[in-house]
């Protein structure tokens, strides 16, 4: 065998390996996300199982979404400083072991305690999702490629969950939506260790202030968020949580800036693309979340739809985001982050609009279906390109730290969002003179109106991105 062979020879088995590490990255990545909205579908049949109270059924959502939100900025820079496959595998575990507690939940308080604790997990290996795939995949088209599969999971994870939820509650139980976690939780947990590569730690202290100001700054506004979804804006709770929540983040940056080592480095903001990207890494989960949370309901207690039509429903979204992020790769570099992020945001705003006009008697084709497919479209479009312009020029050390800021976002937008748009429904139900089905749709046309206008946002600030040279593109 010559020389030459002897040096290709490792080539196909580091693109597989390569190929196994994305493979794990973005594995564990879907089941995180994916439980935000696996059980709701199946929520009908949790609250006549265990006995929840309407109000209390909510924190069946609320109590992952909670924990999640408030310990992803102390989970991304503890992956920096203790080491990110670390705590991506002890995340993955503690998630693993929680699932399996949720069920086999036989009571309201255990099934709560079991997804805060998954909240925990998630919040733990949540951000060394993202560093690890910036620090592994160092070649510029192959981290294009693995960030744009990692968009995909990212928000296609939420119309997955549907899916999922909607075939698991149907066939087996709802109970399955939280069993099924274990076996990809645990496979996660032994190939890990082997296969991922283990980025070069720093020896530094962790922000102790920082992290304990950013953990309950977060944590009372994505408190004061749930709390507003289900007791008004108005309630003195509501205000009081948002208030200190406020107060607490403005102490927290102040301490970030005088850190030497700061749990969430300011200077990640120094870069205006990257900071346009994290704030419609914001706007754009405010504006989803009505399409997930209202269009569930509009299929199941407007048309009646069982559980595993409303979540094969949303399947032509789930198909177009997964497409795109294939397309993704192949189009930044062509035309930038700008055109794509501005085009995606476009065809957001028709989808939602087009939400806008649904009536009682609206069916699947084309009413739902139309929509779906710009969704599915849009947010293929305007979300790969911020997972690039947010980790793909940022520093090694800073890598854990920008994916807990980026999922942060994305976790406090989507609660913020759900919180805005069911204060938004309440206030129509209560002033319309319509009554029945006709006024629960007035509800939801006004929160996809609303949502409308948060995705008008993220056009204006898509707007703002600076146009990148064709040598400068990934």
């Amino acid at each position: 065998m010559s020389q030459q062979t002897l040096d290709r020879a490792p080539a196909p088995a580091a693109r597989k390996r390569s190929g196994l590490v994305l493979a794990i990255i973005l594995t564990c990545q879907l089941m995180l996300i994916l439980d935000a909205t696996v059980v709701n579908v199946a929520l009908p049949r949790i609250q006549a199982d265990l006995g929840f109270t309407p109000t209390g059924l909510s924190w069946v959502m609320t109590a992952y979404s909670l924990v999640f939100g408030g310990l992803l900025l102390l989970g991304g820079r503890a992956g920096d400083l203790f080491g990110r496959r670390r705590m991506f595998v002890v995340g993955t575990a503690v998630f693993t072991l929680a699932s399996l507690a949720g069920g086999l939940a036989d009571s309201a308080a255990l099934l709560i305690a079991a997804r805060a604790l998954q909240g925990v997990g998630a919040a733990m290996a949540g951000p060394s999702t993202l560093a690890l795939i910036t620090t592994t995949f160092t070649e510029t088209k192959s981290r294009v490629r693995a960030l744009a599969l990692f968009s995909a999971m990212s928000s296609g994870g939420f119309a997955i969950g549907l899916i999922v939820g909607g075939l698991l509650t149907e066939w087996i139980s709802w109970r399955a939506g939280l069993f099924i976690n274990v076996p990809f939780g645990l496979a996660i947990v032994l190939l890990a260790p082997r296969f991922v590569p283990d980025p070069e730690r720093r020896r530094a202290h962790l922000d102790l202030p920082g992290a304990v100001t950013g953990t309950l700054g977060v944590g009372a506004l994505v408190f004061a968020f749930t709390h507003a979804a289900s007791d008004g804006w108005g309630n003195p709770v509501t205000l009081g949580s948002l208030g200190a929540g406020l107060a607490v983040l403005a102490g927290f940056v102040a301490i970030e800036a005088r850190t030497e080592m700061p749990l969430v480095p300011l200077r990640l903001f120094a870069d205006r693309n990257r900071s346009a990207a994290y704030v419609n890494f914001f706007l754009g989960p405010m504006a989803m979340m009505s399409m997930f949370f209202f269009l569930t309901q509009f299929m199941q207690d407007i048309r009646h739809y069982a559980a595993l039509a409303t979540g094969f429903a949303f399947l032509p979204m789930a198909v177009l985001i997964f497409t795109m992020s294939r397309l993704v790769p192949r189009l930044l570099p062509r035309y930038g982050p700008k055109t794509l992020a501005v085009t995606g945001s476009l065809v957001m705003v028709a989808g939602l609009t087009w939400l806008a006009l649904l009536t009682t008697d609206s069916e699947y084709f084309p009413a739902l279906f139309g929509p779906l497919l710009l969704m599915g479209l849009g947010v293929g479009l305007a979300f790969a390109p911020l997972n690039v312009i947010v980790m793909a020029t940022v520093p090694t050390e800073d890598a854990g730290a920008a994916g807990g800021v980026l999922q942060t976002m994305q976790q406090v937008g989507s609660t913020l969002g759900l919180g805005v748009l069911i204060t938004v429904f309440g206030s129509v139900t209560r002033s319309s003179a319509a009554t029945g089905a006709q006024l629960t749709v007035d509800g939801m046309t006004a929160a996809f109106a609303t949502s409308a206008a948060f995705a008008v946002c993220t056009v204006l600030v898509a707007l703002t991105f600076r146009r990148v040279t064709a040598s400068a593109r990934p």
